[in-house]
């Protein structure tokens, strides 16, 4: 009996042993599982937190040099980042913003070609009241006069809202003078086909826009302030000639270099390198027309001792393209240069054209000047020109010369 008791008791124990140890055993298998799952998740993790980290930098290296390129006045880093200015800034109609960009790194103007919406396309709703007794919804549209002076104030704003927020995310100073052409398609009534007309343009420098307190500004007033141009009525899409428009393409244009900062009084320019003598009258006229948002190129030489340079003026009274050419002469220029120089503003489309010299004209050549949109410079006028923007030079043509002659031989 006792014996029986015993057995059973051993046999529970047994079980109950053997239980537990399967127990055990099971905890030890899913911990190891567990253990196996972290170590691999974990592992998971190290590598996304690796590649997280890397592409981080790869992603912080390419912001800091895009950062870097657009203070440094890259065009094509200051196109995209004006672009997700602009593309980026609130617009109150439901339409697609189209417009494209241009920027000039040496004198720092950013040009914005935008097209404008329609007259059409602005609001002309003005209220909507309930009628109980109808049970109905009343509308009443503004007026026809309302709409023309809506849509002139709509243009005006937008025009500065654009170069505030420009300016504004200009961080860096890398601008220093935006020009806007408001752009709109239409339709001419005479021929029936789409034509894009400028009404609205402005150029606007940073000192300028940011002594303007825009909460208290009339908006139309603000613009004729800036010197923008535009007709009287927008809603009338009159077409005006835009302040500026830089033909970048010209492949006539060749790259520049510094010369002006070389020379000092003792620096003979009748007899310069001929070479030399192009890039100095490019210097100096940049000099000249850059301080009004302006631009000169230098084109390709056909080394007969005179230059062809093209500038852009966005002044809307004398600016416009000009044609430079000059004469690095020690003998009297004739008429015919001057003549050269009536042939090519008229094949350019110039407004007007420049033609200096180290020498001077003759009789005949300031008669067939007159009245025509040519400025005559001599050397006089030229070593004035460099005093004028700080630097020193001579013309001694007898010396020149003697020099020019030397280096022949």
């Amino acid at each position: 009996m006792i014996k029986s008791k015993m057995e059973n008791k051993r046999k529970e124990a047994e079980e109950k042993y053997q239980k537990a140890l399967e127990e055990y055993n099971s905890k030890i298998e899913k911990n190891e599982l567990a253990e196996k799952k972290y170590s691999e998740d974990l592992s998971n993790w190290e590598k996304k937190k690796k590649e997280f980290y890397s592409k981080q930098e790869k992603d912080n290296s390419l912001v800091n040099s895009k950062k870097s390129s657009y203070e440094d006045g890259n065009t094509e880093f200051v196109k995209e980042y004006v672009n997700l200015i602009v593309t980026n800034s609130y617009f109150p109609l439901d339409s697609k913003k189209e417009f494209r960009l241009d920027f000039n790194k040496e004198n720092k103007v950013l040009i914005i070609e935008y097209v404008l919406p329609e007259p059409e396309k602005l609001p002309k709703l003005k209220e909507v009241k309930y009628n109980k007794t109808r049970d109905t919804l009343v509308e009443s549209f503004i007026s026809d006069s309302e709409k023309r002076r809506n849509y002139d104030d709509f243009v005006y704003q937008l025009t500065l809202k654009f170069l505030n927020d420009i300016f504004r995310s200009d961080y860096s100073n890398t601008i220093e003078s935006i020009v806007f052409n408001g752009w709109i398609n239409t339709t001419d009534v005479k021929t029936g086909k789409d034509i894009t007309l400028c009404i609205v343009s402005i150029q606007a420098s940073r000192q300028a826009f940011e002594e303007i307190n825009l909460e208290k500004i009339d908006p139309k007033e603000c613009f004729k302030g800036l010197k923008g141009v535009s007709s009287s009525k927008l809603h009338t899409i009159t077409p005006i000639a835009p302040i500026l428009q830089l033909d970048k393409n010209d492949k006539r244009f060749i790259s520049s270099y510094e010369v002006i900062d070389k020379i000092d009084d003792s620096e003979n320019i009748a007899a310069m390198d001929w070479e030399d003598f192009e890039h100095l009258i490019r210097e100096i006229f940049e000099k000249e027309f850059t301080s009004s948002g302006g631009e000169v190129k230098v084109t390709q030489s056909s080394r007969d001792g005179g230059v062809d340079a093209i500038a852009f003026d966005p002044d809307p009274i004398r600016g416009g393209k000009i044609i430079i050419q000059a004469k690095r002469y020690t003998n009297v220029v004739g008429v015919s240069a001057v003549r050269d120089l009536f042939g090519t503003i008229m094949n350019e489309g110039a407004t007007k054209g420049i033609l200096v010299t180290t020498a001077d004209y003759g009789a005949d050549a300031y008669e067939f000047a007159k009245g025509k949109p040519i400025t005559l410079l001599n050397g006089s006028n030229l070593l004035n020109l460099l005093e004028k923007h700080g630097h020193k030079a001579k013309i001694d043509l007898k010396e020149a010369k003697l020099l020019l002659d030397e280096n022949k031989k």
